[in-house]
């Protein structure tokens, strides 16, 4: 114990000090994921990976490390986010959004964040650095790295930590702002679900459909919409159920594990604890928010004109965070009104979000690449 102890006095005394703040960093992920329960397949393996980068001479990071070579061979390639976009469209159904389309308009709205984060990054960094910092606000960890990797910011470990950190997050950012932008009156609004059947044959034809228009109008973002509406595809056709299965659990679970432990390389002292990182994680906060912020207005607007009102809460949504963002909003309303189902609604409007912030990210990716 008194080794120990020396050690870590000695550690300290060294500038090690900035260690001992990753650690407590690490240990904050970790009771956030078991404690809070917020995301724990992505958080604990960032947490517990960010302790172990931080352990001086431990050997996880460095050229031969085994962690450097885990990110090189699936982050900094891409890999990871597209094959985990392929469990993500399996876990989709886009079935509320097909028979009330009207919601995809809510998707398109909560991107705002983006293009304004990016117009005030673009004050403190280069350009391809503001637009890969953007994306953040894209609430889509996926979507980030690629994006980040394609632009070669010099910022793509904080980008990426701000991202999925967020993202696991959203239940504390965005109960505030929606409250802060609607009123109690407001929050009450009941939507009654009014479910339409969809045909089997229109849910094949969507994925391959939005895969074509996507191809159009953003061509870059063809692989990240494609592998996305791929994994869809797998769900809807009927004959690869046992495939599908495997995309939504195993496979989406163990890329994620995966990409939290990977990402834990970024994290290490030297690299993270810097005035960019911490600007970088301000500008990350305010995506978020202002995407909250966009889908909540957008929605208030619409009801200037409406004789049937829309909760504004739902225009939360918008944002990519899966199913976290519809959950969130389902709750707030059932907290206001427990007779106020506003799920199917909510998840309609977060599955076009995951849409809508893949094509922003190739739009990004269009412009600056």
């Amino acid at each position: 114990m008194e080794i120990l102890y020396e050690s870590f006095l000695t550690l300290f005394q060294s500038g090690g000090w900035k260690y001992v703040v990753m650690w407590a960093i690490g240990g904050l992920l970790i009771f956030l994921a078991i404690k809070k329960d917020m995301e724990p397949t992505l958080l604990l393996p960032l947490g517990f990976g960010t302790i172990m980068v931080n352990l001086p001479f431990s050997g996880a990071i460095g050229e031969e490390g085994p962690l450097q070579t885990l990110f090189d061979a699936g982050i900094a390639n891409e890999l990871f986010p597209l094959i985990l976009f392929i469990g993500i469209g399996a876990m989709i159904d886009f079935g509320p959004v097909l028979a009330n389309p009207k919601l995809m308009l809510f998707g398109a709205a909560a991107q705002f964040g983006i293009f304004l984060t990016f117009c005030l990054a673009s004050l403190f960094f280069d350009i391809p650095d503001a637009a890969s910092i953007g994306i953040i606000g894209a609430a889509d960890g996926p979507t980030a790295i690629v994006v980040a990797q394609k632009l070669k910011s010099s910022y793509t470990g904080a980008i990426m930590v701000a991202a999925y950190s967020y993202m696991a997050l959203v239940p504390i950012i965005q109960p505030p702002v929606i409250k802060a932008l609607t009123t109690k009156k407001e929050r009450l609004i009941r939507m009654p679900y009014r479910g339409k059947s969809v045909s089997k044959t229109t849910k094949i034809l969507f994925p391959i459909v939005i895969t074509i228009i996507a191809g159009l109008v953003a061509p870059s973002s063809v692989a990240l919409v494609g592998f996305l509406m791929f994994g869809n595809l797998i769900r809807e056709c009927g004959v690869l159920d046992s495939l599908s299965e495997t995309a939504q659990k195993v496979l989406a679970n163990l890329v994620t594990i995966f990409l939290g432990i990977t990402i834990a390389v970024q994290m290490e002292a030297t690299k993270f604890l810097q005035p960019a990182t911490l600007l970088i994680l301000a500008l990350g906060l305010f995506a978020f928010i202002f995407d909250t912020a966009g889908g909540v207005i957008f929605a208030k607007f619409l009801n200037l004109f409406l004789k049937e009102k829309i909760n504004p809460m739902i225009g939360a949504a918008g944002i990519s965070a899966f199913p976290m963002s519809g959950r969130v909003v389902h709750k707030m309303g059932l907290k206001e009104d427990p007779q106020n189902f506003l799920l199917m609604q909510s998840i309609g409007v977060n599955v076009s979000g995951q849409i809508a912030s893949v094509i922003a990210g190739g739009l990004i990716l269009s412009f600056f690449l």
